[in-house]
C-alpha cells in the first residue's frame, strides 16, 4: 500500500531579525505560523525597548518566551474551566427540568 504524501508548502518568517524557512502542512497551519511570528515579534520588541543596552538579547528572548508561556498558559486553564462551567451548567439544567 502506498500513502498518499500531502505537499507542504514552503515559507518564510522574520522572527527576531531571524529568517526562518519552514514547511507547513495547510493554509490554516501557515495562519498559526504567521500569528505566532507577529505576536512574537510584537513581545520581543516591547522586551527590547525596555531593556536594550541595558540587558543581553538572550535575557530579551527568555523575558518573550517566558510571557507567551504564560499567556498560553492563562488561556489552557481558562479553557479548561469553560469545559467544567459549561458541562456543570448543562447538568444543572438537566436536573431543573427532572425535578419540575
Amino acid at each position: 500500500m502506498s500513502e498518499v504524501k500531502k505537499e507542504k508548502q514552503h515559507i518564510s518568517l522574520s522572527v527576531c531579525d531571524e529568517k526562518l524557512d519552514i514547511y507547513v502542512k495547510s493554509a490554516e497551519e501557515e495562519g498559526y505560523y504567521r500569528e505566532a511570528a507577529t505576536l512574537i515579534n510584537g513581545t520581543y520588541g516591547r522586551y527590547a525597548e525596555m531593556f536594550r543596552g541595558r540587558r543581553s538579547e538572550r535575557f530579551i528572548a527568555a523575558a518573550t518566551l517566558l510571557d507567551i508561556g504564560v499567556k498560553f498558559q492563562m488561556e489552557h486553564a481558562n479553557k479548561e474551566t469553560d469545559a467544567y462551567n459549561d458541562f456543570f451548567s448543562r447538568l444543572t439544567s438537566e436536573i431543573d427540568e427532572v425535578l419540575k
